[in-house]
């Protein structure tokens, strides 16, 4: 490992990658091996937006490795209802803790924790914005179920625009030879620009239509996604968009026999319940290979002992996006770096 933290899978290079989703491999195999690897030491979890998965797999992980837990799952509980700033919140916590996963409704707020941090940071989802672990266990379940990570034509559904599950697995799924992504959206949930120019300097194919119907026969991976309503700015728009796409035993008719159905939970009303029983539904053991996946990656951080990259500012500006958490903690410094012609925005990868 070369990072100190994992903000983005980008912060990893494809052999690293390699090297978390085999550990997770020989965990899943050996269990008990590894009953004690993390014995007296202590994960930290923040998490200030709500979360059944990310934060109970997080700390299922550290438990199976022997080590403790500590943390939040309601901000309002913690210091941060009498106004604790983001800044003070990590540097207490890293004098706790050995390592800290974190999630928080702002885009770019765990690379502004990493700021600030003495110890490992672990995005566990930041806004809209991105969601690394839940990608490695995107990774880890393909991995297993299919035995390969490229050469696949990759179907992802429902809030594009949002999803930060979507953002983070197009953009490490890209690097692989010959895979291809179907985006199945509304227009006004499409896939942001700055993925499709990621898309575009890897070489990745990609195609945008508007029906799953038309979409399922050709796909290896169906990768569902609910649309979310905590991201939108009045009911009316999320009703809107409500129940557009939804993944049924008839659709299912069409699809390949050998496909795979993945999602990132919680569901709504994007997969019906009959689904479930279809051996090619396969995301509830995601959730469960996701536990696998962070035992890996903490393991690999606790044991990098590299001093963390340090943040390029190019440049001092004011991010323009409301959702950037350089909006809420104003002490934090403007940067910018820049793609192509774009300037972008060193915490949510906005156009500055």
């Amino acid at each position: 490992m070369t990072h100190k933290h994992i903000i983005d899978l980008d912060d990893l290079t494809l052999n690293e990658l390699d090297k978390i989703t085999s550990l997770a491999d020989e965990i899943y195999k050996n269990p008990e091996k590894y009953n004690e690897a993390c014995k007296g030491k202590i994960l930290a979890t923040l998490f200030y937006e709500p979360s059944t998965r990310t934060q109970m797999s997080f700390q299922t992980a550290m438990l199976k490795l022997g080590g403790q837990t500590i943390g939040f799952d309601n901000p309002m509980n913690s210091s941060v209802a009498k106004g604790e700033s983001l800044k003070d919140t990590i540097k207490i916590v890293s004098g706790y803790a050995n390592i800290i996963a974190m999630r928080h409704p702002m885009e770019g707020s765990a690379k502004a924790a990493s700021f600030y941090s003495s110890v490992p940071v672990i995005n566990g989802g930041d806004g809209g914005h991105l969601h690394p672990t839940q990608t490695l266990t995107d990774v880890v379940t393909l991995h297993h179920e299919l035995g390969r990570l490229d050469n696949l034509c990759i179907g992802v559904c429902g809030d594009l625009k949002n999803g930060r599950t979507v953002h983070s697995l197009i953009k490490t799924l890209s690097h692989f030879k010959g895979n291809r992504f179907v985006l199945i959206a509304t227009k006004e949930l499409t896939i942001p620009d700055y993925i499709k120019k990621i898309m575009d300097k890897n070489g990745c194919s990609y195609t945008e239509v508007l029906t799953l119907a038309e979409a399922i026969p050709q796909l290896d991976v169906l990768y569902m996604t609910r649309i979310q309503k905590e991201r939108f700015a009045s009911e009316e728009e999320y009703l809107a968009q409500q129940g557009v796409f939804v993944l049924d035993k008839e659709k299912l008719k069409s699809a390949k026999k050998d496909l795979k159905i993945l999602h990132p939970l919680p569901r709504v009303d994007e997969i019906t319940i009959d689904v479930d029983d279809d051996p090619r539904a396969i995301y509830f053991k995601q959730a469960v290979y996701g536990v696998y996946a962070r035992m890996a990656l903490i393991l690999l951080l606790l044991d990098d002992n590299s001093e963390p990259a340090k943040p390029s500012f190019e440049g001092a500006e004011e991010c323009k996006n409301p959702r950037c958490i350089s909006a809420q903690e104003k002490y934090l410094p403007k940067c910018y770096k820049t793609a192509g012609n774009d300037k972008i925005c060193e915490y949510c990868d906005a156009k500055v």
